[in-house]
């Protein structure tokens, strides 16, 4: 930190400001994106996709993580990047090789901590989920959809200490055990979609919550991660519309007071957020309150929240590729939609800049984005923020 000045009757204290980048990538870095499409054929997924990738010096990957190494985030989340097992060799291989390597002359990153806990995508469950008479199928009868447990999962990589010990995860919380659940119902038959034992056994998360502690010289925040499902994808019970809505309005209870009382992390710990500590909710939420096909009150609530504000990136680039929509130099993914967030609590926190990574056609980083093949079909976002000096210790 900074240097610490002696104050009369005081313990030495710190004047200085810390500044922290915090980054949300859906990176796309999961099987399906390393296997050729086939009309008509269902893909052969094996769950080693990533792992073989990397091992090639696959120019994608080297695409994302010079990306990473321009933006140099502190602390940055990457959605849809593949776990096999708690050996977690593919995201090491991907710091050691490519992070940590420089990219295009850009300066190496390195993020000596990290956490990529399991999550719901892939993890079969005996339930006929999608209602087609079959139980038990890969993937659409799983809790989350995904070829193989860990299937577009999460990875939070870290420049300062993560409290692992700490960490609080929201793996199995029932969907059921939500107060007001929007349970999806067959418009049809005007009968719940999902039968009682499945949804009983339901889970929210279609990957996972997290809320993690990280020290940043010497003052905690938390990092609340997640990454719901695409609203879209199911008929018109809206079962994926209607579990995104729930999957961001958790966070919303989790951290408004009052709110968070019914929930239950993985260690039957009960209770919302409980610390006075400054936090970030970060992530592709696959939501947008102005555009697209989510139910979109459930993002809009979180937006609107005390609890939160709202940097408001933008981009030059996204501006350019949505002539005309007064929405667009906001979006996040290549489809025309703000999907990725970073959302820091309105305590603890100033805000001094942010930006999303979208260079425009003539930029000589357009390459890195020009098409789906490049790096992702989603953007960088990041956010500059500011903590206050740590208080006096009489």
């Amino acid at each position: 930190m900074s240097e610490k000045t002696a104050l009369s009757g005081q313990k030495a204290v710190s004047q200085q400001k810390t500044k922290v980048r915090i980054a949300t990538f859906n990176v796309s870095m999961e099987a399906l994106n390393y296997l050729p499409h086939v009309e008509g054929q269902a893909p052969q997924v094996t769950g080693d996709e990533l792992a073989h990738s990397l091992g090639t010096n696959h120019q994608q990957i080297r695409n994302i993580a010079e990306i990473i190494q321009r933006i140099s985030p502190d602390i940055i989340l990457l959605n849809e990047f593949d776990r096999r097992d708690d050996s977690h060799q593919a995201l090491k291989t991907f710091l050691q090789d490519y992070l940590g390597k420089s990219q295009q002359g850009q300066t190496p990153q390195h993020f000596p901590y990290f956490f990529q806990g399991p999550v719901n995508t892939g993890v079969p469950a005996p339930f006929d989920f999608n209602n087609n008479g079959e139980s038990g199928e890969s993937p659409a009868d799983t809790y989350g959809f995904g070829f193989f447990p860990g299937h577009f999962a999460m990875a939070l990589l870290s420049k300062h200490p993560i409290s692992v010990d700490q960490i609080r995860t929201f793996q199995h919380f029932k969907w059921q055990d939500m107060p007001g659940a929007l349970q999806p119902v067959d418009p049809q038959t005007n009968k719940p979609w999902y039968n009682s034992d499945a949804w009983q056994q339901m889970r929210l998360s279609s990957k996972s919550h997290w809320d993690v502690p990280v020290s940043v010289n010497g003052q905690t925040i938390h990092i609340l991660a997640s990454h719901p499902t695409p609203p879209v994808f199911d008929g018109p019970e809206d079962r994926n519309g209607k579990r995104n809505h729930d999957e961001i309005r958790f966070w919303l209870d989790y951290i408004t007071p009052g709110k968070g009382g019914y929930i239950y992390d993985d260690n039957a710990v009960k209770g919302g957020y409980r610390s006075q500590e400054p936090f970030v909710i970060m992530g592709d939420q696959n939501a947008s309150s102005v555009e697209g096909d989510a139910i979109n009150t459930g993002i809009q609530a979180l937006l609107n929240s005390k609890q939160v504000q709202d940097p408001n990136p933008e981009s030059d680039g996204a501006a350019e590729y949505t002539q005309g929509n007064p929405h667009g130099k906001h979006h996040t993914a290549y489809w025309g939609m703000r999907a990725d967030y970073v959302l820091p609590s309105s305590f603890g926190w100033t805000i001094k800049d942010s930006g999303v990574f979208w260079p425009k056609a003539d930029d000589e980083t357009y390459r890195l984005i020009k098409d789906r093949q490049a790096s992702s079909d989603h953007r960088l976002v990041w956010v500059d923020l500011e903590l206050p000096p740590l208080s006096s210790n009489k």
